[in-house]
């Protein structure tokens, strides 16, 4: 078997890498390590690459169309990979999972309609939302000091209360990392069904499983997700390529997926580029070896954290995700606010995490932790936190 690299540090200055070139912007400085915005460290699939360039040695680049092909590796993998069967009418392109929820908001909903969020939750479900003239509904996550659960109840009690046209799912969770059990899904599926809400659900995360555990995809919870569900996902995450724009769209219930799939052929929003159809197949074809690599590497950096910091900043409780590459961190012991907690990591450490609270305000005493990266880039940035918390946990600053 291929092995891959996953050691090599890469130089991303020069590569309009958001992850580089939106320091500044994001966190008003540039002199920190960047561990934040959701995408990987790591040397693309040499697969997807080799894929890529033969196409592009072709010195006619013109009109394309999606093949037979691409549409049947996504069939395949998700056979394959996760026991979930799709028909070719139930499946779509789509420019980016954050632009399908945006189609499905502006489609299926009119402005001032409620739509359904479960925070700490991925920012763009409220931006999408609230920026399309949408109002926000939050059922939030229940959390217990250890670990989240969603809270049925309450949702049922909001849904019959707000009556929301459509929920936003992540399955799996970001930034949680908790993947959502099958009879939680299917509660989930019945409450919408009744309610007649439609559910979107954000299944980006679903190829980057940990520890042996299984994708649960919503469409595969039952009739009931089938009637009211909208599922997306991609090789973005999985395969470590964003740049390339791909993404997919699953609807089962033809009566739910006719007009809206017309919809976005009218407006040419489900047409594929080029280089997002063969970079998708190349990686669904061919990726498979490196993916599991990566996700073995991808564990070992987890265990290293939980070890880090169990030995050396016990001050900070690792929330060990059961699928991809982000680990949500609790500050709270720390007893700071949340200004003093990005501080802590700004101005102390020099390391950039995402903020907490921009998962939503439960996510306030909490940062979000990329670990797609070399260890040795993990191992430095764990002893720059390590001293940072140290310095303000000394007694002679405890009063400070």
């Amino acid at each position: 078997m291929k092995q891959y690299n996953f050691d090599n540090v890469i130089d991303r200055h020069g590569t309009s890498a958001i992850k580089i070139e939106h320091l500044d912007m994001v966190f008003g400085r540039h002199d920190v390590t960047p561990l934040w915005i959701a995408d990987l460290d790591f040397a693309v699939c040499p697969e997807i690459t080799d894929a890529l360039l033969a196409r592009l040695h072709h010195p006619v680049l013109g009109y394309s169309e999606a093949s037979c092909s691409y549409w049947q590796s996504i069939i395949d993998w998700n056979l394959h990979r996760h026991g979930f069967g799709i028909a070719r009418e139930e499946l779509s392109f789509i420019p980016g999972v954050v632009k399908g929820i945006a189609y499905a908001v502006n489609f299926f909903t009119g402005e001032g309609d409620a739509v359904l969020i479960q925070p700490p939750v991925y920012t763009p479900f409220r931006t999408v939302v609230e920026g399309n003239g949408r109002r926000i509904v939050e059922n939030p996550l229940q959390f217990d000091g250890k670990s989240y659960s969603m809270d049925l109840e309450g949702l049922r009690a909001v849904v019959a209360e707000v009556h929301p046209k459509l929920m936003i799912l992540c399955n799996p969770h970001n930034p949680i990392g908790i993947q959502w059990d099958v009879e939680t899904l299917a509660e989930v599926a019945h409450i919408a069904r009744e309610a007649g809400m439609i559910v979107v659900s954000d299944e980006i995360h679903g190829d980057l499983m940990l520890g042996g555990r299984s994708h649960i995809p919503f469409l595969s919870a039952g009739a009931d997700a089938r009637a009211v569900g909208i599922m997306l996902g991609a090789p973005s995450k999985t395969f470590n390529i964003p740049g390339l724009v791909s993404s997919w769209m699953v609807i089962k219930n033809p009566e739910l997926r006719e007009r809206y799939y017309r919809w976005l052929e009218i407006n040419e929003f489900n047409s594929p580029v080029m280089i997002s159809t063969i970079g998708t197949e190349a990686a669904y074809r061919n990726g498979e070896s490196w993916l599991d690599q990566m996700l073995d590497y991808v564990a070992g950096n987890i265990d290293f954290v939980e070890d880090y910091c169990r030995k050396y900043i016990p001050e900070i409780n690792v929330i060990r995700p059961q699928a991809s590459f982000l680990i949500w961190l609790d500050f709270r012991k720390l007893h700071l606010c949340q200004r003093e907690i990005m501080n802590l990591l700004l101005d102390k450490a020099h390391l950039a995490l995402n903020d907490g609270s921009m998962f939503g305000r439960q996510g306030e005493g909490f940062a979000r932790l990329n670990v797609g990266t070399p260890r040795c880039v993990l191992a430095s940035a764990l002893e720059d936190l390590r001293a940072a918390v140290h310095g303000i946990c000394k007694p002679s600053l405890s009063s400070n």
